[in-house]
């Protein structure tokens, strides 16, 4: 049967939509990007050079909701179907030749790019930012959801000149554009798949710093931060320097940018060279206590060879991924907080991964669908024990060769497990099916392989069994061996399992002789606060810690309510409270001064002049020009006063 051509070339953008193209090979991208903020939506060109690999007569790219005004194949207008997903262009094209494709688009993205602050008269807040995890850059280029399709990319942008543009690679120049506009051109010189492009737009600033091997590194921020820069970025230059020399592969990209945004989906985002993160990590000193950057940092910064040097073939390999960058992570802290920090934070993941696994939602890393606890830490887990298995110079070979070999291409797991067999001379397919492919977590070997490792760890599981024998005795065996701990993560998470516990005589000494981190887990596993125990948790409140500052205001405020005239405290307990910590905002996400707010304003006789102005403050938290993780608490905030 003959088919009439429109009917024909729907059919093939339904067919192409479904499969792999393996027959060309796309091996260059000159992009040109302009984003158009008042209207949300992108205006582009990009031409692409293919080469054919077996003999073909149709293309297509991912293109997502997009208009195109004119599409070229080595110059001449060519035959397209656009069904709102792919672009398919039909035509004969012979093996070994190499061609040309030109495409001139407009969408306007349903997600993927995200314009905030536009709608305001503040440019201060003005920004675009991109996210394209895994699959979705075809909604503001055209290019190619298929992870295995690597491009080298270069890019430019014409925008506002009084904005910074921030994107992949190196920025090589810049031009004057018509009227108030500027051009920006950033330069690739490796290939990579099209999910790790990216832009940033906004009003940046930027530290400059150059690693060991000399790799530029450039650290954004807002200038509002300026004084949360130090923070943020403290260790990052020792980070990267760590990462090169640990994994044994120089860096593989010009240069390495990081790059806050507002209301960022996630916690960060490994783009090629440009790593994308919330702006919630932006902290100063204090906050840098309890929610600090490093982890993040180095775990998107990994990614630049887990992820982006080699790529995944499929969903199913994703551990190549996630695994490899918070195993590498850890490996970075454990550099800079110490062994004990690294062993206690593996415990803190096991302890998740045992609990997930017991409630029989247990998952094999082989598993596609899996989620992010077993991605992320169960997958760290597993390079943990495989690096016990085969031993750290066999290991750091392996990953030698793994990165060298697959450089720019990508992998499966066997593809890694084969070098790491030949690295160590070992089989490891027993290896595979206990940690890779068994769903349940093995937490009992865990326990084992912590308690060999680490001396603090081993004596919190002496603890716990003697408590579980004799839960009568919790004191006794916690104050029996409390002048012996020196760890203060072991006195952390005793605190946090048996605190409740404890008689005020030793809450009141841990609260006068500990450090920051033990008196934050002491408050926070008291149920209840004695009449004992108000001055000592009083004194919380001086603690550079905005969680624990947080803990402190809640707790002593809900006692002041229960109070009796006739305890040694007086009633204005709760006037105090709130003096102490009248003009403390706490972390990005202004924890301490969001409880304040709604406290002060369900006191009812402190400040009662200016309680409309406490809850128009409280109000204003929650409109767009804020985090969303501000606008939840100020919602709840405000429904609770």
């Amino acid at each position: 049967m003959k088919l009439r051509p429109v009917l024909f070339f729907l059919i093939l953008a339904q067919l192409l939509d479904a499969q792999t193209q393996d027959r060309v090979d796309f091996v260059h991208a000159e992009v040109y990007i302009e984003p158009m903020s008042e209207q949300k939506s992108i205006k582009g060109s990009v031409k692409y050079q293919f080469q054919v690999l077996k003999n073909v007569d149709s293309i297509f790219l991912d293109a997502i909701n997009m208009d195109f005004t004119s599409v070229l194949i080595d110059g001449e207008k060519a035959r397209f179907t656009n069904n709102g997903k792919t672009i398919a262009m039909k035509k004969r094209f012979k093996k070994g030749d190499n061609h040309f494709l030109v495409l001139d688009f407009t969408t306007k993205p349903k997600q993927t790019v995200y314009f905030l602050g536009w709608e305001d008269e503040d440019p201060v807040n003005d920004q675009i930012w991109t996210q394209g995890q895994g699959k979705y850059t075809s909604h503001w280029l055209p290019s190619f959801d298929d992870m295995n399709e690597k491009v080298e990319f270069d890019l430019q942008f014409r925008f506002d000149k009084s904005y910074s543009v921030i994107s992949n690679g190196k920025l090589i120049r810049t031009e004057s554009g018509l009227d108030n506009e500027k051009i920006w051109h950033f330069d690739m010189k490796k290939p990579m798949s099209s999910y790790l492009l990216a832009f940033a737009i906004g009003n940046f600033a930027k530290l400059e710093a150059i690693s060991t091997s000399g790799i530029p590194l450039e650290l954004y921020y807002e200038p509002k931060d300026s004084l949360k820069v130090e923070p943020t970025y403290r260790y990052t230059k020792k980070i990267f320097d760590f990462l090169e020399e640990e994994i044994g592969i120089p860096y593989p990209w010009q240069n390495y940018k990081q790059i806050p945004v507002r209301d960022f989906l996630y916690a960060g985002m490994e783009n090629t060279g440009a790593t994308i993160f919330s702006n919630t990590f932006m902290v100063d000193s204090i906050s840098f206590v309890d929610k600090n950057y490093v982890n993040v940092n180095a775990h998107e910064l990994a990614h630049q060879w887990f992820g982006n040097l080699v790529t995944e073939q499929s969903g199913a390999h994703h551990w190549l991924h996630e695994g490899f960058a918070t195993y590498y992570a850890y490996l970075s802290e454990k550099q800079i907080f110490g062994n004990d920090y690294f062993y206690w934070r593996l415990y803190d993941t096991a302890l998740s991964l045992a609990n997930f696994s017991g409630e029989g939602n247990g998952e094999a890393l082989t598993d596609a669908n899996a989620g992010s606890l077993t991605f992320y830490e169960k997958g760290a887990w597993a390079l943990v024990m495989l690096q016990e298995r085969v031993g750290d110079i066999n290991f750091k070979e392996g990953i030698r060769n793994y990165l060298s070999k697959y450089a720019y291409q990508n992998v499966t797991i066997t593809d890694f497990m084969w070098e790491m067999e030949k690295a160590s001379g070992m089989n490891l397919s027993d290896f595979e099916e206990a940690w890779l492919q068994e769903s349940e977590f093995a937490f009992e070997r865990v326990k084992q392989f912590l308690s060999e490792k680490n001396d603090s760890v081993k004596t919190y599981f002496e603890i716990q069994d003697s408590i579980e024998q004799k839960p009568e005795a919790t004191e006794s065996i916690l104050t029996g061996a409390w002048s012996r701990l020196k760890s203060e993560e072991l006195k952390r998470h005793l605190l946090l399992d048996y605190g409740n516990k404890l008689s005020d005589t030793f809450v009141q000494q841990i609260f006068n002789t500990e450090s920051l981190k033990v008196r934050q887990a002491m408050a926070i596993s008291l149920k209840e606060l004695s009449n004992n125990l108000i001055g000592d948790f009083e004194s919380l409140l001086a603690d550079n810690s905005y969680i624990t500052k947080e803990i402190g205001l809640y707790k002593l405020w809900l006692k002041s309510k229960s109070i009796s005239v006739h305890t040694p405290f007086p009633n204005d307990l709760t006037s105090r409270i709130l003096d102490k910590l009248q003009n403390v905002e706490g972390l990005p996400n202004k924890n301490v001064r969001l409880l304040w707010l709604t406290l002060a304003l369900l006191t009812p006789d402190y400040k009662t002049a200016q309680k409309p102005d406490f809850y128009e403050e409280l109000v204003n938290y929650t409109s767009p020009n804020h985090h969303f993780e501000m606008r939840q608490s100020a919602f709840k905030y405000i429904f609770s006063a």
